[in-house]
């Protein structure tokens, strides 16, 4: 049997495959909300214990680090076992982490270093959710619905992001961090009796040679440096997503130090940004996409950069800061989603799982590194150096202001232009801008 005839034998008719794709989509989309709730009012609990940013660029760090670092084993275990139960699992380790917060909170336990190993602990069953969902997308649907799919999930991530500081806002004066966090738990509970109700297709198995676990946990990275294309493309996310450390990571801090700690605002940046996603995923959904999957990339690469990372850092007003917000997360969205369909499209369903995962890797890999270093440059250099009387306050005063936040703010005008220039580098660069030219799709190879 040919591989395409494996593939259509593996793959269910695409009515049948939205139907249960949407499922799975409205239980992440309950889930989603309680895990942003939960994220939201853990922010506002380490901010208000420790006032630094480190702080919070180290809970960013434990939640990321270990996702990367595993994502090539659980590419490798995606490939070899069924993706519904991985997807359970990943979804449970998660809930695990929730209810361990609680018990610590209502014994009067919960110190710092508790919500690092619980990130650490979810960050590890979150590395086997990416490539196992990724993965499932393909088998369910055709690739001419991958864009709409990534927007939904857009809808799905981003939607959470508009309710979530609204819902957890209220609930936290209401009934404190442990009743948010009980609500998460049972949003996690939904999640699981979606993903149990419904069949999710496993691929047929590649009638090539089956490889050893080692080599299965490496095939993935072997597969991109053999299409150059592909590695180049994660080049630029590579880059990309180093300097986004030092912008997007800050957020939270940039806005609590330059309010006092303003709760109400941070949620409204954070319902901005949340509404800025949901626009470019149901943008995405509707649209599909533009024809050239890397045109959406690179473009919406560049609006983050100018209306994300530099208007970020230039604006003193919660206004600006809501417009900020907006361009970041709509562009995430479509150019998530842009890479995402190109992927599903060029790599063969059987070796998604574990190319996958390679590809989060390479493209991350800078991220938890960055956050940290970003976190100590804020509080140690340029915090210090956009303070009254400090060293660039009088030479930079007219781009950043001068006082708490200025330092930070400063670091995202940097990053942004730094971005800029990565993204101008990659629309030079035909490798880059011709993937989907010198690459065939997968079901067009035999």
């Amino acid at each position: 049997m040919t591989t395409n005839a494996r593939q259509a034998a593996a793959s269910p008719p695409s009515t049948t495959g939205m139907r249960t794709f949407v499922i799975i989509w409205l239980g992440q989309v309950v889930s989603l909300v309680g895990t942003a709730m939960g994220q939201f009012a853990l922010t506002i609990w380490v901010w208000q214990e420790t006032g630094q940013a480190t702080s919070l660029a180290l809970m960013g760090f434990f939640t990321f680090a270990p996702t990367i670092i595993l994502s090539p084993l659980a590419g490798a275990l995606v490939d070899r076992l069924d993706r519904k139960l991985v997807m359970m699992l990943s979804d449970l380790g998660a809930g695990v982490a929730s209810i361990g917060i609680v018990l610590l909170l209502t014994s009067d336990a919960l110190v710092l270093w508790h919500l690092y190993a619980l990130a650490v602990w979810t960050s590890a069953f979150a590395a086997f959710q990416f490539p196992a969902y990724s993965a499932a997308i393909s088998t369910m649907l055709n690739k001419t619905q991958y864009a709409r799919a990534s927007g939904m999930l857009s809808i799905a991530e981003f939607g959470s992001g508009i309710a979530a500081p609204v819902l957890a806002g209220g609930l936290l004066a209401v009934v404190g961090i442990r009743g948010v966090l009980l609500v998460d738990i049972v949003t996690f509970i939904i999640a699981l009796l979606t993903l149990a109700a419904v069949h999710i297709p496993n691929p047929l198995p590649s009638e090539h040679k089956p490889l050893s676990f080692q080599q299965d946990v490496t095939f993935g990275f072997h597969y991109i440096f053999e299409h150059k294309p592909l590695f180049a493309v994660q080049l630029v996310f590579f880059g990309v997503n180093l300097l986004s450390s030092f912008s997007f990571f800050m957020v939270p801090a940039l806005v609590l130090a330059k309010t006092n700690s303003n709760e109400l605002v941070l949620a409204s940046v954070q319902f901005a940004m949340g509404l800025g996603g949901l626009a470019g995923g149901v943008l995405l959904a509707w649209w599909g996409g533009p024809k050239t999957k890397i045109h959406g990339v690179l473009t919406s690469m560049a609006i983050y950069a100018v209306f994300g990372s530099v208007l970020m850092g230039v604006s003193r007003q919660p206004s600006l800061w809501m417009v900020a917000g907006f361009a970041i997360m709509a562009t995430i969205s479509v150019m998530n989603g842009s890479n995402q369909a190109l992927w599903q499209s060029k790599v063969p369903l059987h070796l998604q799982g574990r190319v996958f995962a390679a590809r989060r890797l390479i493209a991350q890999l800078s991220g938890p590194p960055a956050i940290v270093a970003a976190g100590l440059l804020a509080d140690n250099v340029f915090e210090p150096v956009m303070q009254p009387g400090g060293a660039l306050a009088n030479q930079l005063s007219w781009l950043t202001g001068v006082g708490p936040g200025a330092g930070i703010a400063l670091m995202c005008v940097i990053a942004g232009v730094l971005q800029f220039i990565i993204i101008m580098i990659a629309y030079n660069t035909p490798r880059v801008t011709q993937v989907e030219i010198l690459l065939p799709d997968h079901d067009v190879t035999t």
